[in-house]
């Protein structure tokens, strides 16, 4: 079994399904079905079970496959330490990124990094900060810009900036007649989420960052939304709110600055979290990776002020 294989089998294994895990592989569902077949005669046992919502690993399948994650961590290491001995001259880094904040943020930056080491490629993975924690755990990510503080990781992270949350509308919502000039900065308004208690909101999915810290703070403002759509994503909820469809929450890093959008400060002293880049624990750091993060630190906090 070479290392191909083994990489086959953990992405089935992270996916639980063969169909997501062969899309992600770029190949067909049938060779990858094989492949899996070809690995369990190789074993003698079968790895996964086959179950109506997918698959999972047997017993024997999960010890197996958490082996076959610790090779193929080791093997991105000494590529990596290879790589670094060449001096940034190639090599991947595997990045991991919230999509909605990834949107915005990520492309001028990798356009920057591409321009400085054309040989490195940069594999992006997309998922909200509480997956991407568990990536980092698993050693799956040599990188990844999560919100701060993280829940399970507790070191291996650096300070990157701070972002505001903000509520997305239009300068032609009747919410407008509530909004305040803020005196420290007098172009920005905010609004008393009190105050927005009779208007409609466009919600995202409580399970992210942005769905959990928004909730709350309706919470603490007594303010029942009216109108709540889980099923949408924040950036299809802000998009909607930009049509004047009702209010959605959004990041200060992922404003569209163009008339009739209007951006509003929750409550006067503002809404907001923190952004750092983690690291694996006790993993090799290459000189990619580094200067990656070091990308990050400069270009980041300057595009937050466009």
């Amino acid at each position: 079994m070479d290392l191909k294989e083994l990489k086959y089998l953990v992405t089935v294994a992270n996916e639980g399904s063969i169909s997501r895990a062969a899309e992600k592989l770029f190949m067909a569902q049938s060779s990858l079905s094989q492949a899996i077949r070809i690995s369990e005669q190789d074993l003698g046992t079968p790895i996964f079970v086959r179950t109506a919502r997918g698959v999972r690993p047997t017993a024997a399948g999960e010890a197996f496959i958490a082996h076959a994650r610790q090779i193929l961590q080791q093997y991105r290491a000494a590529c990596s330490e290879a790589a670094d001995i060449e001096g940034l001259k190639s090599g991947t880094i595997l990045l991991g990124v919230s999509t909605y904040r990834g949107t915005y943020l990520l492309p001028p930056v990798l356009k920057r990094f591409r321009s400085l080491y054309p040989g490195i490629h940069v594999q992006i993975s997309e998922m909200d900060s509480i997956d991407l924690e568990d990536q980092l755990l698993e050693g799956l990510l040599d990188l990844a810009l999560i919100a701060a503080p993280p829940v399970r990781i507790q070191h291996d992270t650096d300070f990157l900036m701070r972002d505001e949350i903000m509520l997305a509308t239009t300068a032609d919502h009747p919410v407008m007649a509530f909004a305040h000039i803020c005196k420290e900065e007098p172009q920005q308004l905010w609004i008393d989420l009190k105050d927005t208690a009779p208007f409609e909101y466009i919600l995202g999915p409580p399970n992210t960052v942005l769905g959990r810290v928004a909730r709350q703070a309706l919470r603490d403002a007594a303010v029942e939304p009216l109108g709540s759509d889980t099923s949408l994503s924040a950036s299809f909820a802000a998009a909607m709110a930009r049509e004047g469809m009702g209010l959605a929450f959004t990041y200060r890093s992922c404003r569209v600055v163009r008339d009739p959008f209007r951006y509003l400060r929750v409550n006067q002293t503002g809404c907001y979290l923190d952004l750092a880049l983690a690291w694996p624990i006790g993993k090799y750091r290459s000189q990619a990776a580094l200067a990656l993060a070091d990308l990050f630190s400069r270009m980041v906090p300057e595009l937050l002020q466009r």
